[in-house]
């Protein structure tokens, strides 16, 4: 899988903007703010239809323009395809094969992309939210209907939230609707808990060697799923409907005292151990960017797994953060079978053979030149 080429119109400092890819490693160089990141981010929103820098579309607009464009050329499965996404006041079309797709979970999927930046170098250290949307993106790659449910259940929990502020000012006495929308939440709850104790146990059969490889055997890593329920993963989706039906008769009071809804998949978190030590309290530094690498290198493999092909790996700014041992095992895994993306300000501080057989290009305030 690759991409053959990209095309942006008014997007962020890009007015117009055609360029070709090797589809091996591709390095983009410049200065900060030229456009670096820019340029990765719309590769992203090409395979997600959104941002990972911010959720509002219209920050992705060019300054004084109507509307932004990303088209972009696919190779998948030994054919080629176009994909668009269209941003505008308006809202978002994305077309697949030049055909609108009317839900996003039917786009979704079509360009398998794994995003490495500095900011996920903070995946075990960072808040639960970080870990969440990690899990959250990574499923949706493989399994595009879990971004339906996980939308539905993300607009249930907006109303169900609301109601629940009214109820805690005393300002509905509703609980007919509380229980119809406690009832929904349930329904898509449990298939996402169900679907992310599934994702888990591949994560960990590609992340925990390695882990091990990259600590020179000294060290295992577990993953496990901290639930705002007590579910197993061993239990399948009615199970755990069950569960939450329990859980949220008993916390009802205290949900509309406190005016918001206390348990759920948003509320839940992955918690990492190297060597039986939780790695976010106890880790050094070393241990928490030696975790986030393998889970990294682990998404790679696991969607290489289920979909067939390998996903494209976008480096945005990261190899300078990472060390030179780090940095060489990245390089040494990717080498020949993941077309690459990869951002820097220099290349002269990163030694490895694979980057110097890379497509150059320079960017200077939104115009490239290779």
């Amino acid at each position: 899988m690759h991409i053959q080429d990209l095309t942006l119109s008014n997007y962020r400092n890009y007015q117009n903007l055609h360029v070709k890819f090797d589809d091996k490693v591709n390095v983009i160089i410049g200065e900060n703010a030229q456009g670096k990141t820019n340029l990765m981010e719309a590769i992203y929103v090409l395979a997600f239809s959104k941002s990972y820098r911010t959720p509002r579309d219209k920050e992705l607009i060019q300054w004084n323009e109507n509307y932004a464009k990303i088209e972009g050329t696919i190779f998948k499965r030994n054919r080629t395809f176009p994909l668009e996404i269209q941003l505008s006041s308006k809202g978002k079309k994305a077309k697949l094969n030049h055909i609108e797709q009317r839900r996003l979970s039917d786009y979704i999927g079509a360009l398998n992309v794994v995003m490495f930046a500095p900011e996920d170098l903070n995946l075990v250290k960072g808040s639960p939210q970080i870990r969440r949307r990690f899990i959250d993106m990574e499923i949706g790659q493989i399994k595009p209907l879990y971004i339906y449910h996980l939308g539905q259940y993300q607009k249930i929990l907006k109303q169900r939230n609301h109601l629940l502020k009214n109820l805690q000012r005393r300002q509905s006495k509703d609980r007919t609707l509380l229980e119809v929308l406690t009832e929904q939440l349930i329904e898509h709850a449990s298939v996402i808990v169900e679907k992310r104790f599934l994702f888990l146990q591949l994560l960990r059969q590609w992340a925990s060697p390695i882990h091990k490889g990259i600590s020179r055997d000294k060290e295992e890593l577990e993953i496990t799923y901290s639930g705002s329920i007590d579910v197993s993963e061993e239990e399948d989706k009615e199970k755990i409907k069950k569960q939450y039906e329990i859980a949220f008769a008993d916390i009802i009071e205290k949900e509309i005292d406190r005016g918001s809804t206390l348990i759920g998949p948003h509320r839940d978190d992955l918690v990492f151990y190297v060597n039986g030590k939780d790695v976010q309290t106890y880790g050094s530094q070393g241990q928490q960017r030696t975790t986030a690498l393998s889970l990294k290198l682990a998404e790679i493999e696991l969607i290489k797994n289920e979909v067939g092909e390998y996903p494209i790996l976008l480096l945005d700014d990261v190899l300078s953060e990472l060390d030179n041992y780090r940095q060489s095992h990245l390089l040494h895994t990717i080498q020949g079978k993941v077309q690459t993306f990869v951002s820097t300000t220099s290349v002269s501080d990163i030694q490895h053979k694979t980057i110097s057989k890379a497509e150059m290009f320079h960017i200077d305030n939104g115009i490239i030149v290779q």
